[in-house]
């Protein structure tokens, strides 16, 4: 595996997001780990004068930990960029791209990457009239983690339609995403980056204690198995990797990415679909990446350096002598 010289790193998390907790938790194991590995680590909970700070610790690189806006969403990598400070995972374009499930859809879908229909809505709408048949899936355009999302069943309590008084998740949420509902199972593929070259890890079932993987089932232990590899038709997971190869690479994520699938086993190949790609996903013990990473004998240590290394070969500042030996 590769190793790197001793570097100033920044680890920046936190920040004011919906995701704000998981990112410290990302931040602060991200941290631990190259500190183990003999890296000087300045930990940065971002507030607003984050430019400043960046800029007054004066790292070789930053590691990005945030989650959701506006560490995930372009803003912070616009930043980054203007001051000239290699960072970590994916530049502007893509997180701008990949954050808005809408545009996400736009763009991979004309390259061959199944994905469900749909359409946006103002959340207003949601009292006049299904916005697609039930059951389907509402989502916040522009945010992670499963955060706002409802289920809309003929059964549900949401009333038919959608009563104004209803209590749902997609309150604080202007603009939604409505998709058909799959039926089926939740499976998701990490991708990392070596030597410029994306490769999949493999791929993982998440089978859910009840309802579906939300924000609570993602991060709360007990609440979900994670299935690795998943008992899937090797066919099956062969389209998994593919696809989420081929998200990587048309987004033009960098470092590390996953990408979600919902799988209706009873329609084969024909009922995989790509629900979206993540350019920031978590790094805290609970997280899938870094568990996939550690199947394939990648340590946690080492798959943050990788990570690191990807950020520095793509600005032209990795240092003689680091890297692969």
């Amino acid at each position: 595996m590769a190793r790197l010289q001793p570097l100033h790193i920044l680890v920046l998390m936190g920040g004011w997001a919906n995701e704000r907790e998981v990112s410290l938790m990302s931040g602060n194991g991200v941290a631990d780990a190259l500190e183990s590995a003999g890296h000087t680590v300045t930990r940065l909970d971002m507030d607003r004068d984050v430019a400043a700070r960046i800029a007054a610790a004066a790292p070789d690189v930053v590691f990005n930990a945030l989650h959701g806006v506006p560490g995930e969403d372009g803003t912070v990598q616009g930043m980054l960029d203007l001051m000239g400070v290699p960072y970590t995972h994916s530049g502007l374009a893509t997180s701008v791209v990949a954050i808005d499930k809408e545009l996400t859809k736009q763009a991979l879908v004309p390259h061959g990457i199944p994905m469900p229909g749909g359409r946006v809505v103002k959340s207003t709408e949601l009292f006049k009239a299904d916005p697609v048949a039930r059951p389907y899936v509402l989502k916040p355009v522009n945010e992670g983690s499963s955060v706002g999302v409802a289920i809309i069943t003929d059964e549900g309590n949401y009333g038919n339609p959608i009563s104004a008084q209803a209590k749902g998740p997609w309150q604080d949420f202007e603009s939604l995403l409505a998709e058909p509902y799959i039926r089926g199972r939740e499976l998701t593929t990490a991708v990392i980056d070596e030597g410029g070259k994306a490769r999949a890890l493999g791929v993982t079932e998440l089978i859910i204690a009840s309802g579906f993987y939300d924000f609570e089932h993602k991060y709360t232990e007990g609440q979900t198995t994670h299935v690795f590899p998943a008992e899937i038709p090797e066919n099956i997971a062969a389209l998994c990797r593919r696809y989420a190869e081929d998200a990587h690479r048309t987004l033009g994520c960098r470092g590390t990415s996953r990408t979600d699938f919902r799988w209706d086993d009873e329609r084969g190949e024909d009922g995989l679909f790509v629900l979206e790609t993540n350019t920031q996903p978590g790094m805290t013990p609970l997280s899938l990446v870094p568990e996939q990473a550690r199947y394939c004998d990648i340590a946690y240590p080492d798959l943050c350096e990788l990570i690191v290394e990807e950020a520095l070969h793509h600005f032209g500042k990795l240092p003689s002598g680091s890297g692969a030996v």
